[in-house]
């Protein structure tokens, strides 16, 4: 059985994610497949976690965001959150929706860094709605398990391609979380714990899923 696509017309009265009342805002009752989300604020160890994961053998899908700043820095794009934060998140949901596609036909467990319903929370944080096509994603493209890698200032620091302060990396944590919940989805906290430590949790949740 395969998910349902994202090809529907906006039907009368659908809004954004985010402003939707909760009981619309429920998952549909589509087959959700193994698949597990690391997300949370920049620089909380997610993405190094993710990367732990896959030398430990495990189906992984790169993070759109730092894919789509390296891919337009090369072309010399503007589809930069620092440029143009819209066009960035329609690449960023673009880059998700093959990574869940591409994870689907593999047709194992998977693990995300990050995952649809972060765009919504980027979007909302940069006080940016959130387009019909995002939310409807956001809604239909289902995770088994959303973990949170929460804001850890003893790890934290800046890149080229991560600009945001510290507060700003406490506020995007708050707002992914937010916009996953929007979706029906209750976010489990990683452990402030070492790489090896998280790899574990992980992987007993991949069990447990089966």
């Amino acid at each position: 059985m395969v998910p349902v696509k994202d090809t529907s017309p906006l039907q009368h009265g659908e809004s954004s994610l985010l402003e939707q009342p909760a009981a619309i805002r429920r998952p549909p009752p589509f087959v959700v497949p193994p698949f597990v989300v690391v997300t949370g604020g920049p620089g909380a160890g997610k993405s190094t976690l993710v990367a732990a994961l896959a030398a430990a053998g495990v189906a992984t899908q790169a993070e759109a965001g730092r894919a789509v700043i390296r891919a337009q820095s090369a072309a010399g794009g503007t589809a930069l959150p620092w440029i143009d934060p819209a066009a960035f998140a329609a690449r960023m949901l673009d880059h998700d929706r093959r990574s869940y596609r591409d994870a689907w036909r593999r047709g194992v467990p998977c693990v995300f860094d990050r995952g649809i319903p972060d765009s919504a929370g980027y979007l909302d944080l940069v006080g940016l709605p959130v387009p019909a096509v995002l939310a409807r994603a956001a809604r239909r493209l289902r995770y088994a398990a959303i973990l949170v890698a929460p804001h850890w200032p003893g790890i934290y620091h800046n890149d080229a391609e991560r600009r945001q302060t510290p507060e700003e990396a406490r506020r995007t944590e708050e707002r992914v979380c937010q916009a996953y919940r929007a979706c029906g989805y209750e976010p489990v906290p990683l452990p402030r714990a070492s790489v090896a430590e998280r790899v574990g949790f992980v992987l007993d949740i991949l069990r447990r899923l089966g």
